[in-house]
Formats: structure tokens, sequence, C-alpha cells
């Protein structure tokens, strides 16, 4: 019989999950795909769409792009292919992963706790933390990621406690989707969270008996290996670039200037730790909470015997160990722990129970959602995307016969809502413009007084920062 708490904070997660989720899926195509990351992972994908090249994601048409795997590009291409070129398309991919996440997680607590409240629990608190129900949704690579990661860390529990063999297979399947969406750093935020989980009490001699290696590293090798070999084969040059450039030189040499799509992301080493925090909320606070009641109680935070509960917090505590000595991150860095922290909050409720209005707190989550993607989408605050200064060009008559410019830099969300037509024009005029023939479109800051001598330029379209202007001779 169920109490009646559980009833009333059943109906609580149920609405606070329903609202999380479909909010969500509501907000995708109600604002543009922005600059930097978004606009540019979504040229990619259009990109790849367009030329139908599924084996390298290309940066601008004829230049490799060999900073991440093209597990992210496949998505947003896949749903480029049943919806269209739109926004709506380029993002609805990474959220229905999410949501796997989310599935995936309910699954593993319902039957690990012997509770579908508990099991709601968590799937909730995943759903109803701000930063994943954003990310979530968003033309990234970290969602498949955090799956990938997730079905590993869940699959090698289930493998370790002598549930279906197949979870063993699933570990590697879910290593193997790592170095597809992220590459080497995946197996490396899994192998911090297993090593010093398996060092006390000896637990590593038990390993090899726990996981079937041989025919799983067959699996791994016959799942992600192929597509590594392609594509150097293709472009050679991107395994030296992303093995050594991406995943050693970004993490350890602060500033570094090696990037070849953009410039490293230089913080203090340890902000990491400050994003964790945030991206947790509206649920660090009662986590910290939590921990601090067993330090106060003279408790050991490890209840159960199995090792859960420190199993747990070493798969969260990953990506900031790794990124704690990193000066190059981004706050986006720490999404594969946001399962294992609304895992390790329900360990701990299981522990020591939490008044069900508490949950209630979660509510701020869809609030900020309504709040967020509203300014967006009524531009109350600057939203740094060119789709409506675009949206004027492509009105034009002249549109389809005319080149359309940029000039200074070309923002991602440029080459996207231009489908590739935009091109870069240096400032300084005499380089380029006595070669020009055609009429052309060209888009530059309101503050720019530049004189295209012998045209003549009207003005086309205005942002609150650009001027369109069309020029003939």
């Amino acid at each position: 019989m169920i109490k009646p708490t559980h009833s009333v904070l059943n109906k609580t997660l149920m609405w606070l999950l329903a609202l999380c989720v479909g909010l969500r899926f509501a907000s995708l195509a109600l604002y543009p795909l922005m600059d930097t990351t978004e606009a540019r992972y979504g040229e990619m994908a259009r990109i790849m769409f367009e030329t139908g090249n599924w084996v390298t994601p290309m940066f601008d048409y004829g230049i490799p792009f060999w900073g991440k795997p093209p597990l992210f590009t496949w998505l947003s291409s896949l749903g480029f292919t049943v919806f269209g070129v739109n926004e709506f398309g380029a993002r609805i991919p990474h959220l229905l992963v999410g949501f796997g996440i989310i599935a995936l997680l309910y699954q593993f607590a319902r039957d690990e706790y012997k509770s579908k409240t508990l099991g709601l629990l968590c799937a909730t608190v995943l759903a109803s933390t701000s930063s994943f129900i954003l990310l979530s949704g968003a033309v990234m690579t970290d969602t498949v990621l955090t799956f990938s990661i997730s079905l590993s860390m869940i699959s090698f529990w289930q493998a370790w406690n002598g549930k279906h063999k197949i979870w063993g297979y699933l570990f590697f399947i879910g290593l193997a989707l790592g170095m597809l969406s992220k590459g080497p750093l995946a197996i490396v935020l899994v192998g911090i969270s297993l090593t010093l989980w398996l060092l006390p009490k000896s637990r590593w001699k038990q390993l090899w008996q726990r996981l079937p290696w041989g025919y799983g590293s067959m699996l791994f090798i016959a799942i992600a290996l192929p597509w590594y070999l392609i594509a150097e084969h293709r472009t050679p040059g991107f395994l030296n670039y992303f093995i050594v450039g991406e995943h050693i030189k970004r993490f350890i040499v602060s500033g570094w200037q090696g990037d070849l799509y953009g410039s490293a992301h230089e913080r203090t080493r340890g902000t990491i730790w400050l994003y964790a925090f945030l991206a947790m909320l509206p649920w660090s606070p009662i986590l910290i909470w939590q921990w601090l009641r067993n330090l106060k109680e003279n408790r050991d935070v490890e209840q159960s015997e199995n090792g859960m509960t420190s199993f747990l917090l070493l798969w969260m505590l990953a990506p900031m160990l790794l990124f704690s000595f990193s000066g190059n991150i981004l706050a986006s860095y720490v999404m594969p722990a946001l399962p294992a922290m609304a895992l390790l909050l329900t360990q701990l409720h299981l522990q020591r129970p939490l008044p069900y209005r508490l949950y209630q707190i979660g509510f701020v989550t869809p609030l900020l959602l309504i709040g967020l993607v509203s300014a967006l989408h009524f531009q109350w605050v600057k939203v740094k995307s060119e789709r409506d200064l675009l949206t004027q060009w492509q009105a034009q008559v002249e549109a389809q016969h005319s080149d359309l410019f940029y000039l200074h830099k070309r923002p991602f969300s440029g080459q996207y809502y231009s489908a590739g037509r935009a091109k870069e024009r240096s400032a300084d005029i005499h380089t380029w413009l006595p070669n020009q023939q055609n009429a052309f479109f060209i888009i530059q800051a309101k503050k720019d007084r530049t004189d295209y001598l012998d045209w003549s330029c009207q003005e086309r379209g205005q942002s609150k920062t650009e001027t369109l202007l069309f020029c003939h001779p």
C-alpha cells in the first residue's frame, strides 16, 4: 500500500517531469541556432546533409573538421532528413538522446531500489536540473557523450552485480559510442571513476571475471575503429590533430594556439568546480546539505555493502577531477556528471529521506526555461544569431542572383542561415572590390562607414547592430 506522502510525492514528481520534458520539446523551434557552438555544429550537419559526405564533418566546404568525431553531426543530419533544415530538425535528435538518458536512469533506479517512486525521483531530478534540460536540447556533443558514459557506468554496475550478461556487452557499446561522440575523453572519464572505485577492498581482483573482455573488446573495436581509419584515410593528419592536439595540448597548455577552428577557452584552473555547482542547480544545495547531514551525524556515507554510494560519488566527481588542472574548459564539460548526481541524490534520500515539499524546488527549472526561451524568442535580450537579418536578405528579389558577403568576420549563424552562400570579405576593399563583377549584398556593422567606390549601395535591411546593403555597379 502506497503511503499518502508517497502519493503526493509521485504527483509532484510527475508534474515536474512532464513540465520539463514538454516545455523543452515545445521550445526547440522558438529561437534560432546561436553563435558560436550551435550554429557551428548546425552548419556542419547542414553541409553533411547537403553533400552526402557522412564520413568527415566539414567546417566549411572543402575544409574538414578534425575537432570532434561525427556522432553529433550524424544526429542533426538525420534530423534534417526527417524534418527539414530548421531549428527543430537540428535539435530534436539531441533532445531524444537526453530523454533516453532520463529513461535509462528511471529504469536503473527503479530496479536497483525496488521502488517506482525512487525511479521517478531520480528521473525527475535529472530532467529538472537546469543545465541538463537546456543542453540536451542544444546542438552540441555533450548530450550523446553523457548518454554513452551513463550507459557504460550503469552497465558496469549491473554486470558487476551479476545481472544478465548483456550488460557486459552494453558496457563496451557505451565506450564505443563515447569514442564516436567525443573521442578518448569518454574512456578517460569512465576510467577515472572505475579505477578509483576498484582500488579499495581489492575490488580490482574481480574485474576480469565480471566483464566479457574478449568479445566485448572486439565489439568495441568493430563499432568505433572503422570510422577513425576511414576518416584518417580521407583526410590524412586527422588522428595526430585529434588525439594529440584536442586531447592533450588543449587541456594542459593554457591558451593553446593550435586550435584550427577557433580559440581555446582559457579559464582559471579549478573553475570547473564552480561550473559544477551552477550546472547542478537547483539541486546542488540540497546535495551538499544531505552530505553535511552525514558528516554532522558522524555517519559513514557508504551505507550499502556493495559500494553503491561511493560508485555514484566517483562517477559524479570524475569530470571535475579531470578538468581541475585544465585551463581550457567550458561549463558544458560538467554534463556527464549530472546523471550520477541525480542517482546520488536519490541514494541519499533513500538513506535519510527529506520532506517531499523540498522537491518542489525543481519547479524553478520550467519557470526558468519559459523565461529564457521567451527572452530569446521575443528578443528581450541580445540574440547572437543572424537569422532575422538573413530572413530580410532572402526576401530581396536580387538575393538568388547576387553574391552575399560579410565585411570582416562571418558568424557561423551567417553561414548556416545563408545555406553556405555567405562569404567573408576584408575591410581592405582594394584587395577584392576591383575584381568584383556581380552585384552583391554585404552585411557590415552599423558603425562601419566603408565606401564601396564606383558602386551604388542601398540599405535593404538591418538588425540592432548590423546593416544589410545591396550594391551594384
